[in-house]
């Protein structure tokens, strides 16, 4: 929390949606709510994904943009500024923090978790036209969220979002470095995989009954790892 903080960034609020957590998560996010600007969403059914959480805290915020990370520095706080000001700027709808442009990596991976994230980019890259669709470090519009994701759950809200859109969302990526968790483990599993992979056939089956989607204009941003907003 500190970090985001420090990050300045010109946040409204900040949700921290607790899909049932076991450990003292919550109990810590009351604490920090007394000194800052942040709500506490509880999620009791951990069944539903991590879309459903994202939905739901999409749903109770007040801003207009909005910024989806994990709590887990994962994904770097020093990078939200540079996720925020496309959109701010008014040059894309969705900004995505991509572990596979230039310049961005995946240090400390073991191998098969760098080749199974790399095989669902891959697969996903057609559908999107995106190179780390299966991020879950981006910036959208509210609206635009709330209009296309799918309201019944998954894992890879990014993705779904671009697909169901019709890839009309005008996109961005910019490089970032995402690092292991020091605590805790990764909710992905083989059933969720598993799920993906099922979402990817029949999106895949619609794409070639129904023919390709209209084409998506992605700009890859040049924003360097210090850039920032003046």
């Amino acid at each position: 929390m500190s970090q985001i903080i420090a990050s300045a960034a010109p946040f409204r609020e900040i949700l921290f949606i607790d899909n049932n957590s076991t450990d003292a998560s919550r109990d810590m996010i009351r604490v920090l709510a007394a000194s800052h600007p942040i709500r506490l969403i509880e999620q009791d059914h951990a069944e539903l994904g991590l879309s459903a959480a994202i939905m739901s805290g999409a749903l109770a915020a007040q801003g207009a943009i909005l910024l989806v990370m994990d709590a887990d520095l994962s994904h770097p706080p020093e990078r939200i500024k540079d996720l925020l000001a496309p959109l701010f700027a008014g040059t894309a709808e969705m900004v995505i923090g991509s572990r596979y442009v230039t310049g961005g990596s995946t240090p400390g991976w073991p191998l098969w978790r760098l080749l199974l994230s790399r095989a669902g980019a891959a697969l996903a890259y057609p559908l999107t036209g995106v190179h780390d669709s299966m991020s879950g470090f981006f910036a959208i519009g509210r609206s635009r969220l709330l209009e296309h994701a799918s309201p019944a759950g998954g894992f890879k809200i990014a993705f779904e979002t671009i697909v169901r859109s019709g890839r009309t969302l005008h996109v961005f990526e910019i490089p970032i470095v995402f690092h292991n968790r020091v605590r805790g483990k990764s909710k992905m599993s083989f059933g969720i995989a598993l799920r993906f992979f099922f979402r990817w056939l029949l999106a895949m089956f619609r794409h070639l009954v129904w023919g390709p989607y209209r084409p998506i204009e992605i700009a890859r941003s040049t924003i360097s790892s210090n850039a920032s907003i003046d």
